[in-house]
């Protein structure tokens, strides 16, 4: 039967198990063969279809009456004791019908009421899915692009990475395997929507969480995270155990842990600093590889009445560029990774405003 050809290939597409098709079948059956009898006036439920999948085969359930006013969901008792010698009035017997005698109408029927069936199964099945994984970090396959959103296979599901959520330097190719950050999943619409990243800063946290033993196990812990997708991201990690070296765990033998994670994100540059309740170190730290001379805390109050911190860095004339870094970026990110202001000047520069 060409519908259950249709059928095979779906379910193997969407990987839907057998068992869910086949009620979903029957319930396109019986919408069907209650529009072959003329039954529209007959309340949901009151006629049900069994099927066996090979070979297809369907039976509708007809009531057990004394005597007979509707043939089409009615059999005698004296019929039905032919068919099932202990059946008693009331009861229902199953008797075969041939889907194909249901007309074009209700094969059109039979089609769209599975449809719909199918697109409530897969949304379940992708709600259960990714609801699990959302936070979490999932591999993928490059599957398609539509307008300027890539599509992304994930376990035979379908995520998507719109075009805010994806780094601009990064290829996409057609049957690339990445990984993405489960962001959101939205199921506001008629269509339930999976959307994942490649730019969130979580991705970064998850891949050194996937990557580094000692993350996974709580001895190294991610303190904060910045990150220019793409280009550069800080990290500031701590440990629980004296004995463990924060740093050079998330970096790993010859570099191996970090490059990974490198070779993940396109070579989007990666620094690892010791993160410090101390904030004079944490923030010279985070401005590694520039060297810093002094720094100066203050609290301000910006112009909503709330404080904020601001950071007075001085460096030598020679690592002002460094410390800055191209376009900002590295004074950026260490601003964000500390969540302080930093306001950077050379020796020459202080000593001017100073005169």
């Amino acid at each position: 039967m060409d519908i259950m050809q249709q059928l095979t290939v779906i379910a193997q597409e969407r990987d839907l198990p057998v068992e869910e098709l086949r009620e979903d079948l029957e319930e396109a059956l019986a919408a069907a063969y209650k529009q072959f009898i003329g039954a529209r006036e007959a309340k949901e439920g009151d006629i049900t279809v069994k099927i066996t999948l090979s070979p297809l085969t369907a039976a509708v359930g007809k009531e057990v009456v004394a005597t007979l006013t509707d043939p089409k969901r009615q059999i005698e008792i004296t019929e039905a004791r032919k068919k099932q010698a202990n059946i008693e009035i009331g009861d229902f017997l199953y008797v075969p019908v041939n889907p194909l005698d249901f007309g074009r109408i209700a094969a059109q029927t039979t089609k769209q009421v599975l449809q719909q069936k199918l697109r409530e199964s897969e949304r379940t099945r992708v709600q259960s899915v990714f609801t699990e994984k959302l936070g979490d970090v999932v591999t993928g396959v490059v599957s398609r692009r539509e307008g300027s959103s890539v599509y992304i296979n994930v376990n035979k599901l379908e995520a998507e990475l719109p075009r805010r959520e994806q780094v601009p330097t990064e290829p996409y190719r057609q049957n690339d395997r990445i990984k993405v950050y489960v962001y959101k999943v939205d199921d506001s619409s008629r269509r339930l929507r999976v959307v994942v990243s490649r730019t969130h800063p979580n991705l970064l946290r998850k891949l050194f969480e996937l990557e580094v033993p000692e993350i996974a196990q709580g001895i190294v812990e991610i303190q904060s995270v910045a990150r220019e997708p793409g280009q550069r991201s800080k990290i500031a990690v701590s440990t629980t155990d004296e004995r463990v070296d924060p740093i050079g765990a998330c970096i790993g033998p010859r570099g191996a842990r970090v490059q990974a994670i490198v070779d993940e994100l396109y070579d989007e540059k990666i620094d690892v600093v010791q993160w410090s309740d101390d904030a004079r170190k944490f923030i010279t730290d985070a401005l590694s590889p520039a060297k810093v001379n002094s720094i100066k805390l203050t609290t301000k109050r910006n112009e909503q009445g709330e404080e904020e911190n601001h950071a007075f860095v001085i460096v030598p004339d020679n690592q002002l560029s460094l410390a800055i870094g191209k376009g900002g970026q590295n004074v950026r990110l260490a601003a964000r990774l500390t969540d302080w202001k930093i306001d950077i000047r050379s020796e020459a520069q202080a000593a001017g405003e100073k005169k």
